[in-house]
């Protein structure tokens, strides 16, 4: 088995960008061209009863919103294509963060009726802190929208990327005429009813057929900007593609299915294989013949029926086979890993081999934590750290019938194992605690604990506070107070909740002995 052939053939990214930007309806074009669905269902879809096919939980179908990373994966042409469908609503932003670290390349759409919006920002940093290929899906041209050009400007401005426009819009919304593809040499005309036609440039400049397009005064302005954007703009450059410097956009609309195979098909021609990653022994290749993985979430309860647990795994070297016997590092555990599925959102397959690249669950029996490596060889390393991200809003959290406790405290463990939502307990009561980064995770969570567990929770708000972990474990309790409130994390480590800033600044004034730990600080990067 030639494991370079697999390894070249994997193409592993996922979708970021603003809520409403089109995401998910991207995500679903691209499933169409894979065979994997028959006819697309629109998130907004919820009359029709039809739903996006990456949008599997209850509450997401409800809300038309993206809550999970969903991980879909299909061959098309000659490439074995991964896609990570990354939550789009700020709440949910942890859990696109660390998806972010199983990824090779990423496709980041902008709506150009809006240009770069504030949650694109974010993610964006992530990516680019991370040197990961970045390419840009200009969606909703047939809507009246922003000037080219003015976008072209804002990815640069606001984003610090340098841009090149693989094709190039002739007009939008109304007058929107199709695309010029600079990068295949066509002209794609629009019909509105996703059927493309694909026009050689050498047909249109010369064709009769052709007449009406090239002398239509909108495509004749359109000429007059592509000089511009030929004279001033950036050459392409495959390499700094690669490196995150140089990020090739694609504009075009995912609701019309306009414009998406073209961007697909130039997209994985350029889109990164696996990578090398970083350990804490030196960097490994994907081409190492041991296998190695690392787990980058853990999702409970995918299939009510049976309340299981997966994690999901990033094969990074080797080959993946199922029932071997892997080391977990961090215990230095052998387990057998006999239950290994693949993922079209809810729907799930048995995987036999994997190989680096690939994203596979495997059943977790409430051992594994996120980060965690697995590795067959003899040496035994960690695969860097995932970022943590401190919580911003907290509450108290008790189920309403005291009868229910058991269940609750089960559902707490699991779904706080997926690292959406982090535990707390106070220290002087022992109430529990929930972190979130939004409001939003603290109404998933409930309605997963009544649907999922059974258990009706109730709050108490603490509101906004500032988390600050302390670094050892001897703290003196007579320091603290409801203002700042001292509290154990679910691995046992003394962290404190202020109430405000001016709270926090006072007690690092008069403790100057507390050594106090900002998580954000201690990350690869900031998100900031």
């Amino acid at each position: 088995m030639n494991i370079k052939h697999e390894i070249d053939k994997r193409k592993t990214f996922a979708i970021i960008s603003h809520p409403d930007a089109g995401k998910t309806t991207l995500t679903e074009k691209l499933l169409l061209f894979g065979n994997v669905i028959r006819s697309a269902g629109t998130v907004k879809g919820k009359k029709s009863g039809k739903f996006a096919a990456s949008d599997w939980m209850e509450i997401e179908k409800k809300r038309g919103i993206s809550v999970t990373s969903s991980v879909m994966s299909f061959p098309y042409l000659d490439f074995q294509v991964n896609i990570l469908d990354t939550p789009g609503h700020e709440d949910f932003s942890e859990d696109t963060y660390r998806t972010l670290t199983a990824v090779d390349s990423v496709v980041m759409i902008i709506d150009s009726t809006k240009g770069v919006e504030p949650q694109t920002i974010k993610l964006f940093k992530v990516c680019r802190m991370r040197g990961i290929p970045i390419f840009t899906f200009m969606n909703k041209m047939d809507r009246e929208g922003r000037d080219p050009l003015e976008l072209l400007s804002e990815i640069e401005e606001v984003l610090g990327i340098e841009s090149y426009p693989m094709n190039w819009p002739v007009g939008m919304g109304k007058r929107f005429l199709g695309i010029q593809d600079r990068h295949g040499k066509k002209f794609v005309r629009f019909r509105g009813d996703e059927q493309e036609e694909f026009i050689p440039l050498i047909d249109l400049a010369s064709k009769d057929e052709y007449k009406d397009i090239r002398e239509h005064p909108t495509y004749i302005d359109t000429l007059d900007e592509l000089a511009l954007v030929e004279e001033a703009g950036n050459e392409f450059d495959a390499e700094r593609v690669r490196s995150g410097e140089l990020t090739p956009v694609f504009f075009g609309s995912a609701l019309s299915n306009f414009g998406v195979k073209t961007f697909f098909d130039t997209f994985l021609q350029f889109a990164a294989s696996p990578q090398p990653r970083r350990t804490n022994e030196g960097v490994i290749a994907p081409e190492t013949p041991e296998f190695s993985g690392y787990i980058f979430k853990i999702q409970a309860n995918m299939n009510p029926a049976h309340r299981d647990r997966i994690a999901f795994l990033r094969v990074c070297s080797g080959e993946f086979e199922r029932g071997m016997s892997v080391t977990l590092t961090r215990s230095n555990k052998v387990i057998k890993l006999t239950q290994s599925q693949s993922f079209m959102a809810g729907e799930r397959e048995t995987v036999e081999k994997a190989y680096p690249g690939d994203i596979i669950g495997i059943y977790d029996p409430n051992i594994y934590q996120i980060g965690d490596t697995l590795v067959s060889g003899k040496d035994r390393f960690q695969y860097d750290e995932l970022p943590q991200f401190p919580p911003e809003m907290f509450k108290k959290v008790r189920a309403k019938n005291v009868m229910k406790s058991k269940q609750f405290r089960k559902g707490i463990d699991q779904l706080v194992q997926e690292g959406a939502i982090q535990l707390f307990r106070q220290d002087s009561t022992d109430d529990i605690i929930l972190g979130a980064v939004g409001q939003l995770q603290f109404e998933v969570f409930e309605h997963r604990m009544n649907a999922e567990y059974n258990v009706d929770v109730e709050f108490i708000t603490l509101g906004d506070r500032i988390a600050r972990w302390i670094n050892g474990d001897k703290v003196e309790k007579r320091f603290f107070d409801s203002r700042s409130m001292l509290v154990k994390d679910r691995y046992g480590q003394y962290a404190v909740l202020f109430e405000n800033d001016f709270t926090y600044r006072y007690f690092k004034e008069n403790h100057k002995e507390v050594d106090l730990i900002d998580l954000l600080e201690t990350n690869d990067y900031s998100v900031q």
